[in-house]
């Protein structure tokens, strides 16, 4: 089992908060740093200062030096496909290599709207998406003088330069998200190195997975060169009474109604939560699921002794 830490700095963070967690997520030997890719804040107050995810995964990249790191996801809505594809390169360069990049068809309407961002609906954003997944692998793989005709966007006789190595990948790690229904396993299939299936539970990740799965076999790919990996809300803490507080604190910060019991008790059955001890129970139940790579999605992300005990438990267990 491998684990990365997943953050959510709309929250307020400021790049050097963010460098922080990523460095003591690096040093507490975790495989990766990925943030999420928003303009507004939430969860808990508004109108908090948000960065732009590729712009600090960019400072990122220089400043830390083994750790992978990523955004989970992008939405298609924000970047024009050519735009992104340049974009990643070249922080993949940067990085030496260690940038994935997670894309999606976007939800939150309110920072669309607020930075006047087209939101279309569903439907167009998915065509949206396909669209862009064509386009980046074209880009990324294809050779000089390569075109694409769709309907949203159009290349013409391309020559993309610089191409990384990608750490001797075929193209940066690209990873889908989402319930992995007909459409997006078979984009998975296709386009994608990893499948992450959001809000996992044991039972929710079999059924995903064995869309993947029967989705690469339709196309003539072996299903094994997919990763499967699953994020979950993560709350650890040394004792009982360490898991409390910051339940107490999670609640301040999102501003959530209800009492820290009925709030644990409301996730108890879908995050990795509780003692060392607990939450190893949780993991072993992913796993016997399928799942290969757990993004931990942390909701304290300046609690960097949380990261740190995050590199305790994980990190060192992450074979036993």
């Amino acid at each position: 089992m491998r684990f990365a830490l997943m953050t959510e700095p709309q929250q307020g963070l400021s790049y050097d908060e963010i460098l922080a967690v990523a460095r003591a997520a690096e040093e507490a030997g975790l495989e990766a740093f990925l943030r999420s890719d928003h303009y507004t804040s939430f969860p808990g107050e508004a109108g908090l200062p948000t960065t732009d995810a590729w712009a600090t995964l960019a400072g990122l990249a220089r400043d830390t030096t083994g750790i992978r790191l990523g955004a989970l996801v992008s939405p298609v809505t924000f970047r024009i496909p050519g735009n992104l594809a340049k974009l990643v390169t070249t922080t993949d360069e940067m990085s030496g290599g260690r940038i994935e990049l997670g894309m999606g068809a976007g939800w939150n309407e309110q920072e669309h709207h607020e930075l006047g961002i087209p939101f279309p609906p569903l439907g167009e954003r998915y065509d949206r998406l396909e669209e862009a997944l064509a386009i980046i692998h074209g880009l990324w793989t294809e050779p000089d003088g390569w075109s694409y005709e769709g309907k949203h966007w159009q290349v013409r006789n391309a020559h993309f330069r610089p191409r990384p190595s990608f750490g001797g990948r075929r193209h940066t790690h690209l990873i889908l998200g989402g319930d992995g229904g007909p459409r997006l396993s078979r984009l998975v299939a296709t386009y994608a190195d990893e499948f992450n299936r959001q809000s996992a539970s044991p039972e929710r990740v079999r059924e995903a997975y064995d869309n993947v799965r029967r989705a690469c076999s339709t196309i003539g790919r072996d299903p094994e060169t997919v990763t499967l990996s699953a994020m979950v809300g993560v709350l650890v803490g040394e004792s009982d009474r360490d898991v409390n507080d910051r339940v107490r604190t999670i609640l301040e910060i999102t501003r959530a109604a209800g009492d820290a019991e009925g709030w644990l008790a409301e996730r108890r059955g879908r995050w990795i939560m509780g003692t060392p001890d607990e939450v190893w129970e949780r993991v072993r139940a992913l796993e016997a699921a399928g799942v290969q790579r757990i993004m931990l999605q942390d909701f304290l992300p300046r609690d960097l002794e949380m990261v740190r005990l995050l590199g305790n438990v994980f990190a060192t267990g992450a074979d036993t």
